[in-house]
C-alpha cells in the first residue's frame, strides 16, 4: 500500500472519529437539554416501585407517559381510609359498592354490560367537606394506582404536546390498571367551552373527552375518572354526561360533626370527659376542615400554659403539656369563625359601601375613565400627525 493510500485511510479514519465524536457530543447535549430529563428519572423510580408492588415487570412507556408517571401515587403510601373520615356513612357505602368493588373484584362484574365498572364519578359540594379525602380513601381501599392529574403537567409550549400528554394519561392508566385518574377542582380544567378559550385548551378538552369515551369500549378495562369540584354548575354539559355517578358531599350535621371531632382527636392526648355532642352542637355550620382547624387551635392552649410557667421562672407541675380539655375547645370556639364567614366578611370589607365611601369610589372611577379617554385621544393624535 502506497503512502497516498495510507494517507487516504488516515483521513477517512480521522473523519469517522470526528463524526462519531460530534454525534456523541450532540446526543449528550440533547440529553442534558431535555426539559423532561428529571421527570423521566423520577418516572423510572415510580415505575420500579409500582412494578414491585404489583408483582409484574416494568412497563414500557414513552416520554410523555414518563411525565405523567411522576404524578402516580402508590396506594400503599396513602394514609386515608374510610374509617379516617367522619360521617358520610351512606355515601361511603355507595362508593364501596359502585366504585371499589368493581376495581377489587372484577370477576363479580364480568357478567354482561350492565355490571361493568363505573367510567366516571363526581364528588361535589362546599369547600372543606372532605371530597379530596374521599378520593384518597377510594384509592386506598381499592388498591388502585392513583394518577393525580395536574393541569400544569398537561400544558406545554410546543403545539400538539398537550394532546399527547392527555393521551399519555389514559394510556398509562390502561397499562397500570386498576387505576384511578383523579382531577381535583375539575371545573378549572373541564369547564364550559367558550369561544374565548385558547385553541390549545379546547383541543385538550376535546382530546380528554374522546379518550374517556374510547375506554368504555373495553369492558374489562379497570380505569375510572374521579373528579372533585365545589362548582358543578360550571362544568361542561358533555363532561357531566360522562359522570354517571355524582355524589353531593354536603355540610355535616350534628351527629357527623361529633364523629369528625372524635376521629380528629382519636390519637391525641385528651381528657376522658369531653362531651363531643355539646361541642358539635355549638359548631353548627362548620365543615370538617373547620373542625380540624378548631381542634388545632385548641391544642395550643396547653402549650401556652407551659410557656407561661417558663416565662415566670416557675417550674411547671408537669414536664409536658397537659391533656386537651373541653374548656380548651370552648375557648377556641369562642374566638373562631367559619371559613365561609371569614371569607364573606373579607369580601364585604373590600367592596364599596352604600354610604359616602361609594360616592368617593364613583368619583375615582370617573376620574380613571376620563384619564384613559384622554390618553387614548393623545395616542390617536400622535399617530395621525404627519412625520417630520
Amino acid at each position: 500500500m502506497g503512502s497516498s493510500d495510507t494517507k487516504l485511510l488516515q483521513d477517512i479514519l480521522l473523519y469517522a472519529a470526528s463524526a462519531a465524536l460530534s454525534c456523541l457530543v450532540l446526543v449528550t447535549g440533547l440529553h442534558y437539554l431535555d426539559p423532561n430529563r428529571e421527570s423521566s428519572k423520577k418516572a423510572l423510580e415510580h415505575k420500579k416501585e409500582i412494578a414491585k408492588r404489583l408483582g409484574r415487570p416494568l412497563i414500557n412507556t414513552n416520554s410523555y407517559e414518563d411525565v405523567i408517571a411522576c404524578d402516580v401515587i402508590n396506594p400503599d403510601h396513602i394514609d386515608v381510609e374510610f374509617d379516617s373520615i367522619g360521617g358520610l356513612a351512606t355515601i361511603k357505602e355507595a362508593l364501596f359498592e359502585l366504585v371499589i368493588l368493581p376495581l377489587k373484584r372484577p370477576d363479580l362484574f364480568s357478567y354482561g354490560k350492565l355490571l361493568g365498572p363505573q367510567k366516571g364519578v363526581l364528588l361535589y359540594g362546599p369547600p372543606g367537606t372532605g371530597k379530596t379525602m374521599l378520593a384518597k380513601a377510594i384509592a386506598k381501599e381499592s388498591g388502585a394506582v392513583f394518577i393525580n392529574v395536574r393541569i400544569s403537567n398537561l400544558m406545554s409550549k410546543w403545539f400538539g404536546d398537550a394532546q399527547k400528554l392527555v393521551t399519555a394519561v389514559f394510556s398509562l392508566a390502561h397499562k397500570l390498571q386498576p387505576a384511578i385518574i383523579f382531577i381535583d377542582e375539575v371545573d378549572s380544567f373541564l369547564g364550559q367551552r367558550r369561544q374565548s378559550d385558547h385553541e390549545a385548551l379546547l383541543n385538550m378538552k376535546t382530546e380528554f373527552m374522546a379518550l374517556w369515551d374510547g375506554f368504555t369500549t373495553d369492558q374489562n378495562a379497570r380505569v375510572m375518572v374521579l373528579a372533585a369540584t365545589n362548582r358543578p354548575s360550571e362544568l361542561d354539559e358533555a363532561i357531566l354526561r360522562r359522570f354517571p355517578q355524582a355524589f353531593e358531599i354536603g355540610m355535616p350535621n350534628q351527629k357527623e360533626r361529633a364523629e369528625i371531632l372524635k376521629i380528629i382527636l382519636k390519637d391525641e392526648k385528651v381528657e376522658d370527659n369531653i362531651d363531643f355532642g355539646s361541642i358539635a352542637k355549638s359548631c353548627k355550620g362548620y365543615t370538617g376542615s373547620d373542625l380540624f382547624d378548631l381542634c388545632k387551635k385548641a391544642a395550643y392552649f396547653p402549650i401556652r400554659e407551659l410557656l407561661d410557667y417558663e416565662k415566670k421562672g416557675k417550674q411547671s407541675p408537669e414536664q409536658e403539656p397537659r391533656p386537651l380539655s373541653q374548656l380548651d375547645l370552648e375557648k377556641a370556639l369562642s374566638t373562631s369563625r367559619k371559613t365561609t364567614v371569614a371569607a364573606n366578611e373579607y369580601c364585604r370589607m373590600n367592596q364599596p359601601s352604600s354610604s359616602g365611601d361609594s360616592g368617593d369610589y364613583q368619583v375615582q372611577a370617573a376620574i380613571n375613565e376620563f384619564s384613559k379617554l384622554m390618553i387614548s385621544q393623545m395616542i390617536n393624535l400622535q399617530s395621525d400627525s404627519p412625520d417630520p
